[in-house]
């Protein structure tokens, strides 16, 4: 089974099932300050998770693109990836264990859908602690289903338990499904540990909000969320020994070996995972609007590319490959996730200004790097190249640290990684340290202070139109409780001027205490209606559409005020890039 068959076949079942069909969701979250990307499905449902009403109801289904950069320094081995698809259905408040251990089984084992015989399936339930009980229900509707006591395993928080992704919020026991890939018969007893025992699914079942002292309380909405990882699951149905080895790499390692005018090679090396895997993933990013740069998700993009351009070298191809690379990624992809063929232009334009802007300094910053480390005499055993040079290969030669470390590496030196961060703090104000504690991975902030700030970002917007011009679109937004960042498409510096008057605009509608009213309606009507429809595609036929008086109309699916007058003082603290062709606002209510 390919991965497209996959995909379809999970839709379908649980469609069949009463589930309604949610887009994707853009890798760049919107209004959510606790994640740089999107890393699973359940990101954008967090308002509906916490009891918001969804516009399609209560059974929700999709496959939704996913980042995650803490795998970035492992991608090169056969199984890591910071680009992949998880498949997930939900239940909003409707159904819980019973239903949802009794959908994944179906799925799973019936020769309608995947077929896998019940000698390969075996599971793992939580185990019980101190702050909640062994996860007896679900143990035991997997023993009615036909699972053997000896194929489950009852396995700590540290195994079994899901969330919350920060501090607080929404979590629970969750129960794991492995399917066998040995050749030989498993073991009588199940021991997820062992290796040829792959997870393939996760059915999460989120019945405790953690609070802020530590408590697990009950929620008033239980929840289901589900995750099914493309990738890996291909590979599994496909008797892979990785996902490198499925067709969803095929046809980039083959345009590899094109460039390079070779045959292939008979196994993959760590090079080549590396490029064909971060070309995949900045085609993605790009695709939702993303263009290379020094902070945040364009830092990541631009560390992607230019790792993926070093490892090209290493193999010895020395011209430029990358827009080659991402045209089969569009040609690949683009009937699944079509704002890659609506974005190829633009993707393939920034990758050949960022490969020829790396291209001009890489060789120079090598030979910068070469001068480094030949300084230190042989003898001394603990090489370290000092912060202040770290950050000179950054500013100089356009050097990520993390290139630098793992050239740095490769040599048996380390990197005074502290020091970088003090000299990039000192000479570009936002230091990624301070990005990396930013964004620690959580749910979106619903308080009143955070839905003030929301509802001024849409006057904002609206007031950026009017002064800017109407090529002005949202290219993301961060809220916290203290202030709103808003990044969108404007090629020059605002001048004074522009933000006073937009600052203006902002504070007479404040002033006019304007009734904000929220309608549901199909993305069709919405713009019909005059909507500002950005993220439009990923609601579904159904989107919630939040009319502010007669200044604005705006899709959106976040927190918000009841009126403009209770929002205060609005005032922009600071105007500057984002990216190439992006600015950013930072703003306060006073």
């Amino acid at each position: 089974m390919n991965a497209k068959e996959l995909r379809k076949k999970y839709i379908d079942f649980f469609v069949k099932k009463g589930h309604a069909v949610t887009k994707s969701a853009p890798l760049v979250p919107d209004n959510d300050p606790t994640v740089l990307f999107t890393t699973a499905g359940m990101h954008p449902l967090v308002p509906f998770l916490l009891g918001e009403k969804h516009p399609l109801g209560k059974r929700l289904v999709n496959y939704q693109k996913c980042i995650r950069t803490g795998d970035i320094d492992e991608v090169g081995d056969p199984v890591h990836l910071t680009f992949f698809e998880m498949l997930g259905n939900w239940s909003l408040g409707d159904y819980f264990k019973k239903e949802a251990i009794e959908f994944s089984f179906e799925f799973l084992s019936s020769p309608e859908w995947l077929g896998i015989p019940l000698d390969k399936l075996a599971v793992t339930v939580f185990a019980g602690d101190d702050d909640a009980p062994f996860d007896e229900e679900a143990y035991n509707l997997w023993k009615k289903l036909g699972i053997p006591e000896n194929r489950i395993a009852k396995r700590p928080k540290k195994d079994n338990w899901w969330g919350p992704a920060g501090q607080t919020g929404p979590c629970g026991p969750d129960t794991e499904m492995f399917y066998w890939t040995g050749k030989n018969p498993p073991s009588e007893i199940f021991t997820p540990d062992d290796r040829l025992w792959v997870e393939i699914w996760n059915d999460v079942f989120m019945q405790y909000n953690k609070t802020a002292e530590g408590r697990y309380e009950p929620l008033l909405q239980p929840n289901v969320d589900t995750g099914m990882g493309v990738e890996r699951v291909t590979a599994v149905l496909q008797g892979k020994a990785s996902c490198y080895e499925t067709e969803l790499f095929a046809p980039l390692f083959a345009k590899l070996d094109e460039i390079r005018g070779i045959s292939a090679p008979n196994e993959r090396s760590n090079s080549e995972r590396i490029i064909v895997e971060h070309m995949r993933a900045s085609a993605f990013i790009m695709a939702d609007g993303v263009a290379p740069g020094n902070i945040d998700q364009s830092y990541v993009l631009r560390r992607l590319i230019r790792r993926a351009i070093r490892e090209a070298r290493k193999t010895g191809l020395q011209g430029a490959f990358t827009e080659t690379m991402a045209k089969v990624v569009i040609a690949e992809y683009s009937d699944v996730y079509p704002e890659l063929s609506v974005n190829s232009a633009k993707i393939l334009e920034d990758l050949d200004r960022e490969e020829k802007q790396f291209e001009q300094t890489l060789e120079k910053g090598t030979r910068e790097f070469e001068k480094l480390i030949s300084r230190v005499p042989p003898h001394i055993q603990t090489k370290i190249i000092s912060g202040k040079n770290a950050f000179f290969l950054y500013e100089t030669y356009g050097f990520p640290i993390e290139l630098t470390e793992e050239m740095a590496a490769e040599r048996g030196f380390k990197v005074d990684k502290d020091g970088f961060n003090a000299a990039y703090e000192k000479h570009q104000e936002l230091s990624r340290k301070g990005a990396e504690q930013k964004f620690k991975g959580g749910l979106a902030d619903n308080s009143e202070t955070t839905a003030k700030l929301h509802t001024a970002t849409h006057i904002l917007h609206t007031a950026l139109r009017k002064i800017l011009g109407e090529h002005v679109a949202q290219k993301g937004s961060n809220i916290t409780a203290d202030r709103l960042r808003f990044d969108f498409s404007h090629h020059d510096k605002m001048s004074e001027e522009e933000i006073a008057e937009v600052e203006k605009i902002v504070n007479e509608v404040i002033g006019r205490n304007l009734s904000i009213e929220c309608r549901e309606m199909t993305v069709e009507e919405a713009k019909n209606q005059g909507a500002i429809g950005l993220f439009g595609d990923r609601y579904g036929e159904k989107v919630k559409v939040f009319s502010i008086g007669d200044f604005s109309m705006e899709i959106c699916g976040g927190p918000h005020a009841q009126n403009t007058g209770s929002l205060g003082k609005f005032k922009i603290s600071k105007e500057e890039s984002s990216s190439r062709g992006v600015r950013r606002i930072k703003a306060v209510l006073q």
